[in-house]
């Protein structure tokens, strides 16, 4: 996928007990803003969240955060990026996100970051759309999401196929081998219908 221009960027609000989440972070946050790429994230200034945005505005990129009012306060919106988009509710920040990204990458996160994550995977599975999605497996964190993907594909409650709605990228410079050997999506997104 050569015309990628934007990312989404799930990641959790908090730096988890790993230093090397927060080093994984940043290292994106700078590989983006260096091959002109937007940051499209939550809007948040804390955790990896803050992290991954500094990166970005640090090294010259844009940043568009989105996050809904009644976060705002909680999560410290960052007032600083490019365009910091404020929706009514969290339905609507995801649609967002959505729509301004050409593809998404999951770094370590709590609850949240598992509900973008699944329901992005879940819009894909209903060919809802068609943009490359990529768990940084950094440090392990993600080792028992490919588990649990394997386990709900044996007990019969998902086709084999459902293990390609993802890609695993052990460190950054893989999540940008896989985006260059992603194909372009075939279909024009059905953003509406989400």
């Amino acid at each position: 996928m050569k015309s990628i221009s934007s990312l989404c960027v799930f990641c959790g609000s908090r730096f988890g007990n790993d230093p090397a989440y927060e080093d994984a972070a940043r290292e994106l946050g700078a590989v983006m803003a260096d091959r002109g790429i937007r940051l499209v994230y939550g809007g948040g200034s804390v955790g990896l969240m803050g992290v991954v945005a500094n990166a970005v505005m640090e090294n010259g990129g844009e940043v568009y955060g989105v996050i809904p009012k009644f976060l705002e306060d909680l999560e410290v919106g960052k007032t600083d990026v490019t365009e910091l988009i404020i929706t009514d509710n969290m339905h609507s920040r995801k649609h967002e996100m959505f729509d301004l990204s050409d593809g998404f990458v999951s770094l370590p996160g709590g609850l949240g970051t598992l509900d973008e994550t699944f329901e992005i995977m879940t819009w894909k599975q209903l060919k809802l759309h068609a943009k490359p999605i990529i768990i940084l497996d950094t440090a392990g964190y993600w080792s028992e999401l490919s588990e649990l993907i394997d386990a709900v594909i044996s007990k019969g409650f998902a086709d084999p196929a459902a293990r390609g709605l993802c890609q695993f990228a052990s460190n950054v410079a893989e999540v940008f081998d896989i985006l260059e050997r992603a194909p372009s999506p075939a279909f024009k997104a059905k953003s509406n219908n989400l």
